[in-house]
Order: C-alpha cells, then sequence, then structure tokens
C-alpha cells in the first residue's frame, strides 16, 4: 500500500503557497486596471476570462507529460510562466498587454492538475481528499495574503504589483528546484511485453461529453459547475462591492484577507474532519450546498456586517466542494493516467472560468447587479441534483477508512 510522504507533500505545498501569493497579488487589481486603461466593466470578464483559455487549451498536454516526464519538469515550467506573465502585467499600458500577461499566466496555470496528480502520486488513496485539502489550504493562505501586498504595493506605483509577484516566482522557481522532488514513477519500457496504450487526449474529453453520468464525467462536471458559479462572482463581487460599498483597489485586500483566512481554517483543520465523519460524497454535497446559499443571499447584503456573516459561506464551501471533488475523481482515474485525467478536468473547469466571467460581468452590467448571483447559486442547484441522480445508478467507490 502506498504510504504518505509528508516531506514532498510538505515542499509541495510550500511551493504552491508562494505561488499563490504571487497571483492573488495582482488578481483583485485587474477589474480597476481594466478601467483606468479605458476598459468597460464588462470586459473584465473576457479579461479574467483569458487565463481560463490559455489554462483549457494547456492543462491537459500538461497533464499528459507529467504522466510521462513526471510532474516536476512541468510545475517548474509554470513558475516561470508566472514570473514572465507579472512582468508584463507590471508594465502594461494598454488593455492588450493585460490580456497578454493573463493568457502567459494561464499557460503555466495549466500545471494545476499536475500539482493535484503529484498529491495522488505521495498519498495514498484513503488520504487525498485531506491532502489535496493541505494543498488548496496552502493556496488559500497565499489568497489571504496576496491581495493585502497587493494593495499595499499598489500605493508605489502600477507596475509595483506585477514586479513584486514576478519577484516571488523566480524566489520559488529557485526553492522548487533544489527541494521539489519527482514524484511520479517513470514507466520503464519493457521490450518483452505488450506496449501500453494511452487513451489520446481527445477520447477522454468525449468521454466526459458523450457519457457524463459516468462516476469520473460527473464529478468533472460538477467540479466544472462549481468553478463556474465561482470564478463569475470573482469577477463581479469586486464591482459590487465598489458600487455598493465603496471599495477600490486599497481596500479590496482586507475582503480577500477575511475569507481567505476561514480558507485556511477549513481545509487545513476542518476538511479533513469531515470527510472522517460524513465521506468525500456528502462533503461535496454539503459544500455545493453552502456555496449555493451563500451566492444566493450577497446581493441583498446591505451592510458590512451582514456582508461580512453571508461571505463566510464562500470560502467554507468552496473548502468543502473542491478538494473532495478531485479526491474522488482521484479514486476512478486509471494510475498511468491520472495527470491528464486531472488535466481534464482543469480544462473544463478552464471552460467554466471562461464562460462564467464572461456571462456574469455581461449580466452585471445589462441585467443588474443581483442576476449573477442568483443564476451560480441556480447553476450549483442544478448540478448537485444532476451528481445526486446520477450516483444511485452508478456510485463511487472510494476507499475504507479505519
Amino acid at each position: 500500500m502506498k504510504r504518505a510522504e509528508p516531506r514532498r507533500v510538505s515542499v509541495l505545498m510550500a511551493t504552491a503557497f508562494v505561488d499563490m501569493i504571487g497571483f492573488a497579488i495582482v488578481f483583485p487589481l485587474l477589474p480597476f486596471y481594466a478601467l483606468r486603461l479605458g476598459g468597460e466593466e464588462w470586459m473584465v470578464g473576457p479579461l479574467v476570462a483569458a487565463y481560463s483559455i490559455a489554462q483549457l487549451a494547456s492543462s491537459p498536454l500538461w497533464g499528459r507529460v507529467s504522466d510521462r516526464y513526471g510532474r516536476r519538469p512541468v510545475i517548474l515550467f509554470g513558475l516561470l510562466a508566472g514570473a514572465v506573465a507579472y512582468v508584463i502585467f507590471g508594465f502594461a499600458e494598454a488593455l492588450w498587454l493585460l490580456f497578454a500577461a493573463r493568457l502567459a499566466q494561464g499557460s503555466g496555470g495549466g500545471t494545476t492538475g499536475v500539482l493535484q496528480a503529484y498529491i495522488a502520486d505521495a498519498t495514498p488513496p484513503r488520504d487525498r481528499a485531506r491532502a489535496l485539502g493541505w494543498l488548496s489550504a496552502a493556496t488559500s493562505a497565499g489568497v489571504m495574503i496576496g491581495p493585502a501586498l497587493g494593495s499595499l504595493a499598489a500605493t508605489w506605483g502600477y507596475a509595483a504589483p506585477g514586479l513584486l509577484a514576478a519577484g516571488l516566482c523566480l524566489l520559488n522557481f529557485g526553492f522548487a528546484a533544489r527541494w521539489l522532488p519527482e514524484s511520479a514513477p517513470l514507466a520503464v519500457p519493457n521490450p518483452n511485453g505488450p506496449a501500453r496504450v494511452r487513451r489520446p487526449i481527445r477520447s477522454a474529453f468525449w468521454e466526459v461529453l458523450r457519457h457524463p453520468r459516468r462516476p469520473v464525467s460527473r464529478l468533472i462536471w460538477m467540479y466544472a459547475t462549481g468553478m463556474a458559479a465561482f470564478t463569475s462572482m470573482a469577477v463581479v463581487l469586486p464591482l459590487f462591492l465598489y458600487h455598493r460599498f465603496g471599495v477600490t483597489e486599497r481596500t479590496i485586500g482586507y475582503f480577500f484577507v477575511y475569507t481567505g483566512t476561514l480558507n485556511v481554517v477549513m481545509r487545513a483543520l476542518i476538511l479533513g474532519w469531515a470527510v472522517d465523519r460524513l465521506g468525500e460524497d456528502r462533503v461535496m454535497h454539503l459544500g455545493a450546498t453552502v456555496l449555493a446559499l451563500s451566492f444566493a443571499l450577497l446581493p441583498f447584503a446591505g451592510s458590512i456586517p451582514v456582508l461580512v456573516a453571508i461571505a463566510a459561506g464562500l470560502p467554507i464551501g468552496t473548502a468543502l466542494l473542491f478538494p473532495a471533488t478531485s479526491a474522488m475523481i482521484t479514486h476512478g482515474a486509471e494510475e498511468s493516467e491520472m495527470g491528464q485525467t486531472l488535466g481534464v478536468q482543469q480544462a473544463f473547469g478552464g471552460v467554466a472560468r471562461v464562460a462564467g466571467p464572461i456571462g456574469a460581468a455581461a449580466a452585471f452590467q445589462g441585467l443588474g447587479a443581483e442576476v449573477p448571483f442568483v443564476a451560480a447559486a441556480a447553476l450549483l442547484v442544478a448540478s448537485l441534483a444532476f451528481v445526486v441522480t446520477a450516483a444511485r445508478a452508478h456510485p463511487v467507490t472510494t476507499p475504507h477508512r479505519a
């Protein structure tokens, strides 16, 4: 039986933590930078979605490359791509350069599935939800710290946040190159045995589309719809806070510190306990329900205290939903295609991260501030109903917990 390897997981968590700080430094500033460069509010959606378009194109490829050549070189590439993207962001004086920065960053962000595959390599199946929770706790800690650093750096000039994020990426690359070991057992060809047949990437995509009720397929759909709802909020929430409460690029960081703190606590301390007692499927259902309720109630917050109380559902719901869903996907994936399967998951998530922000930003400007929030809640409820119904015919087998 595979045993957990704390050292490898710890180094990966440290790498993901610093990488997410860089991401979170610039992400909350995007709407304000786009408006400064002459963009309209609806253009914030495509700007955010540009990252996901590049991630959509690169995720399955990087997953397949990592299955064949190892997780480590792909992770290192992602860190270098991030550094390039942040430099472009820092010196952007035109809206198209912001789009170029998002595309460069998304090509590196396509390695997210590789990080999850690394965890699957280094931990036994029964511990994967917990380990994925730790990984996401590390990234959530970065989300908590990054926006505050970004707001602070913005006081030094428009280029400062991007340059700070790029510098962190380069330092992180050096750390990972020195301390992050390989996790995937690379296959050695057997000249006397049959050649291993790997499914083409398009076959993996087609299976999810053609057979959405199958265990891995429906979990990927749950992940994608949850991601569509969540990322649509990432676009319209800063605009909502700006119009209703006067939040700007210099104060938005405090909101992310609050939700990031809750995210870290949930994923590091509560998620494992919840999975042990409820199981991964019930934790996934609970997360989707809490997230939907939070989305539905947010636009009706009339004061800061009410907003703070309702917004707590965002980190609680995502902390329960996404790690549990990803862990269940690893249970159903072929061991030799773990990276590719998780890459396909991220690709479907990439489609969601394109459609969600574009649709939400357009609805926010054209239909009203409340519409994107209610639509996100409805999407989650419909997806959860589909998953629960399909599970009765095709249950997912999860590892026994002692």
